[in-house]
């Protein structure tokens, strides 16, 4: 209906435009129609003047609600989807750079328990250096705030990606990743998978309760230094974050 109305606003728009710019239109008009017209035409207003009346507020009435909500929010649900920082972790942000952590050794990411979970880790990028500088920053904050507020050694499963093992994962089904070559984040190092440490062993399996509650302070954490958390999408990625730039990603 709202399409409708807009639609009728504006081809009456367009037609009393041409009457007012065209002479020769109102001529035409005018001939056609005739007294005999006029005539009928008052007497079906006199008649349906209720029905005029909601043609009237039908064709004015949603023009002006979109001109007084234009400046608002109307849909929320498309926005940037970014978090504010909190105040302090800004502060933190404005100071020293921090030093990228010393990585697990290789062995670390192929045992049994993590090719279970995740079968193509061993193929996968941790280069801090290939992440976006002021994303890295921000994920190393987190891993700091992990370590010394929480007790969690964290570790990078994956950072940069490149588009064609993008595209293989996103092959290996919807349970591995929805998002194909340039449409996730990690090709531009704007993204990336984390998970614990305990005993020098990674833990990526949020079946055990000590990594759950690990995730939900890592999602803290991590929307609190202006991150976006996978733990709260629909598809639930508890390690992943990234730093949403608009226009970045293809749709």
């Amino acid at each position: 209906m709202f399409l409708f109305s807009m639609l009728l606003f504006f081809v009456l728009t367009c037609i009393c435009a041409w009457l007012l710019v065209f002479p020769g239109g109102r001529e035409v008009v005018m001939q056609s129609a005739g007294v005999a017209g006029l005539r009928a035409a008052a007497h079906f207003l006199r008649r349906r003047y209720l029905l005029m009346l909601a043609v009237v507020v039908l064709l004015t009435v949603p023009p002006l609600l979109a001109l007084m909500l234009s400046g608002r929010g109307m849909l929320s649900g498309y926005g940037s989807d970014r978090h504010a920082v909190n105040d302090q972790i800004a502060g933190l942000l404005e100071g020293e750079q921090l030093s990228v952590p010393a990585p697990p050794p290789p062995l670390t990411f192929t045992t049994a328990e993590v090719t279970l979970v995740r079968p193509m880790l061993d193929s996968a990028n941790r280069n801090w250096q290939l992440l976006d500088p002021a994303f890295a920053q921000r994920l190393l904050l987190v891993f700091r705030i992990m370590k010394e507020r929480h007790g969690y050694d964290m570790a990078i499963l994956e950072g940069y990606r490149s588009p064609e093992r993008q595209n293989a994962l996103a092959a290996a089904g919807p349970g591995v990743t929805n998002a194909k070559a340039f449409q996730s984040y990690h090709q531009f190092g704007l993204a990336a998978d984390c998970a614990f440490l305990r005993d020098g062993k990674l833990l990526i399996s949020e079946q055990d309760p000590w990594a759950m509650r690990g995730y939900q302070l890592y999602g803290a954490a991590a929307e609190a230094a202006g991150l976006t958390w996978g733990g709260r999408w629909s598809m639930m990625d508890f390690g992943h974050a990234e730093l949403r730039m608009p226009g970045t990603v293809q749709k």
